[in-house]
């Protein structure tokens, strides 16, 4: 399992008072042992969590790593201040991992400083309620311990809803909150409040970008060779999600040699469009890794699947639940000890859309090279020189779009009144660019990734792309190099040319399972409208049931995808009876 931690904060959960029967009962159960005790807290982890004591009464629980990649396994190796608050920078500017860092606060006293890695790799929620409290890795802990009673927040579920990209502090449950990658917690008594340690926005402002592309390329191939050896020397066994796109194919490049052994698992549909066997086999024989072709049949993705009842949000689709149980089958078959994918590629490698890029050289590199970005834009897209300049004048010139974007869509209309939570990355300073706001928007949805695959909480799941390295190397690479010789992620591509096959680098599309979960929602559309209506949604009010109907009782047209929005509803529904 992956790793495990709780740790009881402030008077009524110190160790010198007994715990309750339940909580002792809970720890033994769950194989936990107390690892630290301070005046502040008391921490206990599962028997395979790496911890770091630190001086002053602080500890560092997961995988921290130097920046070139070596293991990090005492205080004597991480870079030395007596200020707690210098000593997280130095740790951030010097290291990177999967970590929690817990620290007494700046009198020593029993306030509390927490901060979670930038990637996220290890995860941190939190309860707080007058003279006690606990920090916990997942929900299992707690609950069984007896320490916090599941209660679902229905207005969390409604924002959820209504701004299903934006990812929160507040989960799907009441008072039980989740500290965002790269933020620190202060706890001062029952108070809490939260201060961004690492943003996006540090990387992308002058003096910082990378003004040459083939720097920028040797930059991204050695963060993710680094990041994705120290991974492969860590587990020593991985199961490899391949595509057959290019961020999985540069994940399997980067393992080519490394300490691993892998095997490599790709899915094909009963119904044409996901089929990339062609490619994924280019990349296991790159590895000499053993390929596992895998069918995502039917009967896996049933929109009221018995999923996993620790996730605190619902995140978990039937696509997701579909290909996490395929891909935890495969780890069984094969013993791997964990997941490797390439999930965020398309936003770290600054995958656009839009003629942002352009509109950046233009305002930092003037005509010349923004003429040229727009000859990249229009081959890229296959359009005119006109419409991409238009396109590119016209982001220029108008004020940047908000990233909220509310969704109302089957939602009740009494109920479309809902504010949305702010996420510090989505806070842009004023001068941004309109590619660094919109790869840096991109990158906020990307934290949601792990919500999506609860594989991660059996098994350590890697998304090496994600990390702090490659984060911070590809936010350095301005957005108008990312589409030089019009390609998309030109830079990544440039990475790894000397390594992936060649039909890898130079397509420029890939399968899709949108008509496998098309399939899916015409065959079980009258049982997914009466399991929506029967509901907990429909019972607190959430649901448009009539405008429900009328999209059910509607047949798709060709590429209409308004049973996405159906399905999502879905997704909620059934989390929210695995917690009731």
């Amino acid at each position: 399992m992956a790793y495990r931690y709780i740790a009881l904060i402030d008077a009524a959960y110190r160790a010198e008072r007994p715990l309750t029967g339940d909580a002792e009962h809970g720890l033994r159960a769950m194989d936990m042992h107390q690892c630290m005790q301070t005046a502040a807290f008391t921490l206990y982890v599962s028997g395979d969590t790496p911890t770091i004591r630190l001086s002053g009464s602080g500890v560092i629980i997961g995988h921290l790593f130097s920046r070139s990649g070596a293991p990090i396994t005492n205080e004597a190796e991480i870079p030395h201040h007596s200020d707690g608050a210098r000593l997280r920078r130095l740790i951030l500017e010097n290291c990177w991992g999967a970590y929690l860092i817990i620290q007494p606060g700046p009198d020593n006293s029993h306030d509390l400083e927490i901060t979670r890695d930038p990637e996220g790799g290890m995860p941190c929620f939190h309860h707080v309620d007058a003279d006690a409290g606990f920090l916990a890795s997942d929900l299992e802990l707690p609950t069984r311990m007896g320490l916090y009673r599941k209660r679902i927040d229905w207005e969390s579920i409604l924002h959820r809803l209504i701004y299903p990209d934006i990812k929160t502090s507040r989960t799907g449950l009441d008072r039980f909150e989740e500290l965002l990658p790269g933020i620190r917690l202060t706890l001062r008594g029952s108070s809490a409040s939260t201060h961004t340690e690492w943003s996006p926005w540090d990387f992308v402002g002058r003096g910082r970008r990378h003004d040459n592309s083939d720097v920028a390329a040797a930059a991204v191939r050695s963060a993710t060779d680094t990041v994705v050896g120290a991974w492969a020397m860590t587990d020593r066994s991985a199961l490899l999600e391949l595509s057959g796109g290019l961020d999985s194919s540069i994940v399997g490049a980067s393992l080519k040699g490394s300490a691993a052994h892998v095997v490599c698992c790709t899915m094909v549909t009963p119904v044409p469009g996901a089929d990339e066997r062609q490619y994924a086999c280019q990349i296991a024989d790159l590895l000499g890794a053993t390929l596992d072709v895998q069918t995502l049949r039917f009967e896996y993705g049933l929109h009221d699947f018995d999923q996993h009842p620790q996730p605190a949000s619902p995140r978990v689709g039937m696509l997701q639940h579909a290909t996490d149980t395929i891909m935890e089958l495969a780890r069984r078959r094969h013993g791997a000890a964990s997941f490797f994918s390439g999930g965020g590629g398309d936003t770290v490698f600054c995958y656009l859309t839009t003629a942002a890029p352009a509109a950046d050289a233009f305002r930092v590199l003037g005509f010349q090279q923004g003429f040229r970005a727009i000859r990249n834009l229009a081959e890229l897209h296959q359009c005119t020189l006109w419409r991409a300049g238009r396109l590119t004048v016209s982001k220029l010139v108008r004020p940047p779009e908000s990233p909220y974007r509310a969704i109302h869509e089957l939602i009740n209309p009494a109920n479309i009144e809902c504010a949305p939570e702010k996420h510090p990355w989505l806070d842009a300073p004023d001068a941004a660019l309109p590619g660094d706001r919109e790869r840096i928007f991109a990158l906020a949805t990307t934290q949601v990734y792990r919500d999506s695959a609860p594989r991660g909480l059996r098994r350590h799941l890697r998304l090496p792309l994600l990390s702090q390295p490659v984060m911070e190397a590809s936010l350095r690479t301005p957005s108008w190099m990312w589409i030089s010789d019009s390609h998309n992620r030109a830079v990544a591509r440039k990475a790894f040319a000397d390594v992936l096959p060649t039909d890898v680098i130079t397509r420029r599309s890939k399968g899709s399972f949108a008509g496998y979960v098309g399939a899916l929602y015409a065959r079980n559309r009258e049982r997914i409208r009466d399991y929506l209506l029967d509901g907990h949604l429909q019972a607190h009010g959430i649901l448009d049931a009539r405008a429900l109907r009328q999209s059910t009782d509607r047949d798709l047209a060709p590429r209409d995808c308004s049973y996405e929005r159906v399905l999502e509803l879905c997704m909620v529904e059934n989390w929210v009876r695995h917690q009731i």
